[in-house]
């Protein structure tokens, strides 16, 4: 990777070394991603169709998209199998889910645990936006609504929390209570 740097050691992005985490992590992320998909080809090469053809294939690469992580937004292509096995309860064809990247992920949880962390210390749903730019370089795909969302969610995961039903359940307290004195000549 080859990177202009201006005298103040940022570069057209950003700064340098938030640079080289980000290309690093995407380079890692390609290469786990490629992994999973070799491993399970590799564990179904002996499944075959009837002309000697194998079921599981390498077919290209997805689109990119951008996968917000905590090294910021990265761009990924995540590698395409071509599944022909099909499944004899349903009749459906199996499909390949990359647990590392499911399609739907467009963020590292790590991003998600964060949220309700910003906003118990009191980020308003508007601040989330520039405090996200700031710190990943990117609006992490975070909008105003979607926090508002969010956090109508946790407050009914809270409330459903308070309400729940501990009549069948039986807790015990330990209380601790302490003191501490100090010694008239200052020493404890």
């Amino acid at each position: 990777m080859l990177s202009v740097v201006n005298a103040d050691g940022t570069t057209g992005t950003g700064r340098l070394i938030d640079d080289i985490v980000r290309e690093g992590a995407r380079r890692m992320l390609a290469a786990a991603l490629e992994a999973e998909v070799n491993a399970y080809i590799a564990e179904l090469a002996d499944k075959r169709d009837e002309h000697g053809h194998r079921l599981v294939v390498r077919n290209g690469y997805h689109q990119a998209r951008k996968v917000t992580t905590a090294a910021g937004a990265v761009e990924v292509k995540a590698p395409r199998v071509n599944d022909k096995r099909v499944d004899e309860s349903t009749g459906e064809r199996k499909r390949f889910s990359s647990t590392i990247l499911p399609p739907w992920c467009r963020k590292s949880p790590k991003i998600s645990e964060v949220l309700p962390l910003l906003y118990l210390h009191g980020l308003s749903s508007g601040d989330f936006v520039p405090a996200l730019e700031q710190f990943l370089g990117s609006t992490a795909g975070i909008s105003p609504a979607t926090v508002t969302r969010l956090t109508q969610q946790w407050q009914a995961d809270h409330a459903a929390f308070s309400e729940r039903d501990l009549s069948t359940s039986d807790y015990v307290y330990v209380w601790a209570d302490g003191r501490r004195y100090r010694h008239p000549g200052g020493q404890e």
